[in-house]
């Protein structure tokens, strides 16, 4: 695979993540619940890490907080060296447009749209250049170079994530977040979507996956587990980083 996928006419530079004190409630009726508690989390520049939980334990509220789709109820987060929680609406559009891209767990495609068109949009957004072309290439790199001009509808669940991957991945920004990336495919595509990620990193961005899958977890550089909102372990995989090619579920 082609490991400057994303990254033609933009340096793919790593961005540092902080998170301070990071708290999020939210009221449901006259009960307020905590989706994440008091969040500690420091991640390097170049970095592959696996953001592991159930249903429940905070790990999508963690992404959208990360890439300012939502705003904690306490705490700082910087990106980049950005604080992104003192940030004014403008600072935050073009901080989404520039520093992350998400991957999210239910595509977001637009159904007018066909393949390339959604993917290219996501590059045009993030203001490539060659935005047509690259779209092509980077749906030849997910797998779907045949099936360019086909619209959602007419794409099975799994062909439907990896546009939503291909999207992000064309952005070329250095920050990439993805909610259970493999979550709709079989285990030879969502391997091959593993590969691509690490690949991601290794060309010099930030790539945070949340998963429910522990075994996903083993090819990352770092693990973080969440329990009921808080980080419970932190560190690299218990048994060492394995090769992608080593996974099996």
């Amino acid at each position: 695979m082609n490991t400057a996928v994303g990254t033609a006419g933009r340096a793919a530079t790593g961005t540092r993540i902080d998170l301070d004190g990071v708290c999020r409630r939210y009221r449901v009726g006259q009960t307020t619940v905590t989706a994440l508690d008091d969040v500690d989390l420091h991640v390097d520049e170049n970095a592959f890490v696996v953001v592991l939980g159930p249903s429940g334990s905070g790990k999508t509220t963690l992404l959208n907080l990360m890439g300012a789709l939502d705003a904690p109820s306490a705490g700082r987060i910087r990106i980049a060296g950005q604080d992104i929680t003192a940030a004014g609406p403008r600072e935050l559009q073009r901080f989404r447009r520039r520093t992350v891209s998400f991957v999210f767990q239910s595509f977001n495609l637009f159904p007018g749209l066909t393949a390339l068109e959604n993917v290219q949009f996501g590059a045009d957004v993030a203001g490539r250049q060659d935005a047509g072309g690259l779209a092509a290439d980077t749906l030849g790199q997910v797998g779907l170079g045949d099936r360019v001009r086909h619209f959602p509808h007419e794409l099975s669940g799994g062909e439907q994530q990896r546009v939503a991957i291909a999207r992000a991945l064309a952005t070329g920004n250095p920050v990439l977040l993805a909610d259970e990336p493999t979550g709709e495919l079989d285990f030879r595509t969502g391997v091959q979507i593993l590969g691509l990620l690490r690949e991601q990193a290794q060309a010099g961005k930030t790539v945070l996956v949340v998963t429910h899958n522990r075994e996903i977890s083993r090819v990352a550089d770092r693990v973080v587990e969440l329990s009921s909102g808080r980080v419970v372990s932190d560190g690299p995989p218990s048994a060492g980083r394995a090769d992608v090619s080593e996974l099996r579920w």
